[in-house]
C-alpha cells in the first residue's frame, strides 16, 4: 500500500510516516547493539513515535540475502560489514542510498565531506569505525614506551615476542608504514612486486619472533600471560581488557588499518521510508557520538568526536582517546582498502602461506 500521510515530529528535517508504527533493525548482538540501541532506536522512538524492534544474527548479511530472494523481506535496516554491504548492493540486493539527502554536520558541512573518506558507498552509510592496532604491556617494555609503528619492529629496542593476526590483511600494510612509507601511498607500493618484496622483507626482521593469532579474543591473553610484549589486535578487545579487567596495556595509534561497518536498507524493505528516515537521523552528528560513549568504535563523522563524551559502562572514562577516530589518532592512519583486497586477496595470502612455510 503506497504510504502518501507523514506524520509531523519534534525531531526537525525527519518526516517519519504514519502508517507504519514500527521498524526492524538487524545487527549483531552484545555491547554493539546496546551501543546501537541506546545511541539510535530509543531517541529515534522517542522522537518519532515509530518503535524500534531489534534483532540479531550472527552476520546479518546472510538473512538479507535470504530474504530477498525468497521476497519475503521482514527487515528494515540491518549493520553489516563493508565487504558484504559492496556484494550485496552489487548484486541488487540493497537499495541505493542518496548521499545529499544525510543530515549536514552542525556548522553547514555537507555529510558527503563531514564522513571520512571511503565511508559512504553507494548502498552503505557507515556508523562506525573499529581498528587494528598494536598494544603492549606497560610493566614490560621499560622505561621508554613504543610509539610508532616502526617501534614494533624494532627487536632491539623492544626485545620479545610479537602477536600478528595469521593472515596477508593488515599485516602487509603495517610493514609497508613501519618502513618509511607514508599511509597515503601504501596500497599503490602493494599494486607493484617491489612494495609486495619490500614488506614481505620488513616482516622477515621479525619472522622468528612472531606468535600467530586467529581470533580476536586471543591478543589480550598473549599479553596477559606475556607470552608477547607486543601484539597487533583489535581496539575494542584493548579496550575492554583495560577498563572491564584493569589490565596495563596501552595502545599505539600509529601505524593503525581501520575499517567501516554499517547501514543498508534490503530491497522490498516493508517500512522503507521510515528505514530511510532512520538511516539519516542516526548517521547524523550528535547520535554517532552517543553511541561511541557505549563501545570503543569511532564515530566515522569528524563532526562527532568532540561530542562523545564518558563511557556509559562505567561513567568515568573518557571515550575520545579510545576512539580510531578521534584526531590524535588518526595522524598516520589508513583505511583498509576493498577493492584492493578484493582483487589481491587470493594471491597474496597464497604467498604469505608460502612465506609462512619457508
Amino acid at each position: 500500500m503506497k504510504k502518501t500521510l507523514i506524520l509531523t515530529t519534534a525531531l526537525a528535517g525527519f518526516a517519519v510516516s504514519a502508517t507504519a508504527e514500527e521498524l526492524t533493525v538487524m545487527s549483531w548482538g552484545g555491547a554493539y547493539t546496546k551501543s546501537q540501541v541506546e545511541g539510535y532506536h530509543k531517541p529515534f522512538a522517542e522522537k518519532t513515535g515509530v518503535k524500534v524492534v531489534s534483532v540479531d544474527a550472527d552476520n546479518p548479511a546472510t538473512p538479507i540475502k535470504a530474504q530477498v530472494e525468497a521476497g519475503n523481506v521482514t527487515i528494515d535496516v540491518a549493520s553489516v560489514e563493508f565487504a558484504d554491504a559492496i556484494r550485496l548492493c552489487d548484486e541488487g540486493l540493497v537499495v541505493e542510498i542518496d548521499h545529499a539527502s544525510l543530515p549536514a554536520a552542525p556548522d553547514g558541512t555537507p555529510a558527503t565531506e563531514d564522513f571520512l573518506p571511503g565511508t559512504l558507498t553507494d548502498c552503505l552509510v557507515s556508523t562506525d569505525v573499529f581498528s587494528t592496532v598494536f598494544a603492549y604491556d606497560t610493566e614490560a617494555v621499560g622505561d621508554t614506551a613504543p610509539d610508532s609503528i616502526a617501534d614494533f619492529f624494532d627487536l632491539e629496542a623492544y626485545p620479545g615476542k610479537r602477536g600478528m593476526r595469521k593472515t596477508a590483511k593488515v599485516n602487509l600494510e603495517m610493514a609497508l608504514m613501519a618502513d618509511g612509507v607514508p599511509a597515503a601511498e601504501v596500497y599503490g607500493l602493494l599494486e607493484t612486486d617491489e612494495g609486495v618484496d619490500r614488506a614481505f622483507a620488513k616482516l622477515d626482521a621479525i619472522k622468528d619472533q612472531i606468535v600467530w593469532w586467529e581470533a580476536g579474543a586471543q591478543p589480550p591473553q598473549l599479553l596477559a600471560d606475556g607470552e608477547v610484549s607486543l601484539s597487533t589486535a583489535y581496539n575494542g578487545r584493548i579496550f575492554n581488557a583495560v577498563i572491564g579487567e584493569s589490565q596495563p596495556f596501552d595502545i599505539v595509534w600509529d601505524g593503525q588499518v581501520y575499517e567501516f561497518e554499517g547501514w543498508v536498507i534490503p530491497k522490498g524493505a516493508p517500512n522503507l521510508e521510515n528505514a530511510l528516515e532512520f538511516v539519516k537521523y542516526s548517521t547524523s552528528t550528535e547520535p554517532l557520538a552517543r553511541a561511541a560513549e557505549w563501545i570503543s568504535y569511532g564515530p566515522p563523522r569528524q563532526s562527532s568526536g568532540s561530542l562523545v563524551g564518558i563511557y556509559q559502562g562505567d561513567g568515568t572514562t573518557e571515550m575520545g582517546p579510545h576512539l580510531p577516530t578521534t584526531a590524535a589518532n588518526l595522524t598516520n592512519a589508513l583505511a583498509s582498502n576493498f577493492e584492493f583486497w578484493a582483487d589481491r586477496e587470493t594471491e597474496l595470502n597464497e604467498r604469505f602461506n608460502a612465506w609462512l612455510a619457508n
